[in-house]
């Protein structure tokens, strides 16, 4: 396990994201339910996240521009592809979240546990505040756990506080 994050992990993370998205869209589609049953939430995050995939791999030689960091550079790129490749609700929704990350690491120089819960924290921020009615018990609700238990953990080690 990695002891900071780096654009090499960012990218994995993307890699391996999708490919568990991949594996549980049909789990995810039936999860669905607001604002009406339509059964395609995880269809959409799997087209949004590909997306974001896509934009990375584009631009794999890119140098960063001023001010902002190789990992904060491939969040970037991520949060843009998956804007650009948003479908649904869901799909805006992840774009969101992945904007407040890359918005929140991409000065910092060395990403480890507390700066991945800070990230987390932004990164749901970002997304309640794209959305003009907030409904719990969607991929709102998910990023909002996932940001409580991060800071929960209380660490620098980013392991610990990535498994939370």
């Amino acid at each position: 396990m990695l002891d900071t994050l780096d654009a090499a992990a960012v990218r994995r993370w993307c890699t391996g994201g999708l490919a568990a998205l991949r594996r549980h869209q049909g789990e995810i589609d039936q999860l669905n339910v607001y604002p009406v049953p339509d059964g395609d939430t995880g269809t959409n995050l799997v087209l949004t996240l590909a997306s974001a995939q896509q934009a990375l791999a584009m631009d794999f030689d890119t140098q960063p521009d001023g001010g902002t960091t190789p990992h904060g550079h491939a969040l970037r790129l991520m949060a843009r592809g998956a804007l650009l490749g948003a479908r649904g609700n869901s799909g805006v929704i992840l774009s969101q979240i992945l904007r407040g990350f890359a918005d929140a690491t991409a000065a910092v120089p060395v990403v480890r546990g507390r700066e991945l819960a800070a990230a987390l924290r932004d990164a749901t921020t970002a997304a309640y505040d794209a959305v003009a009615r907030p409904v719990e018990g969607t991929l709102l609700s998910v990023v909002a756990a996932a940001a409580a238990a991060a800071e929960r953990a209380d660490s620098d080690d980013l392991r610990v506080v990535a498994v939370r």
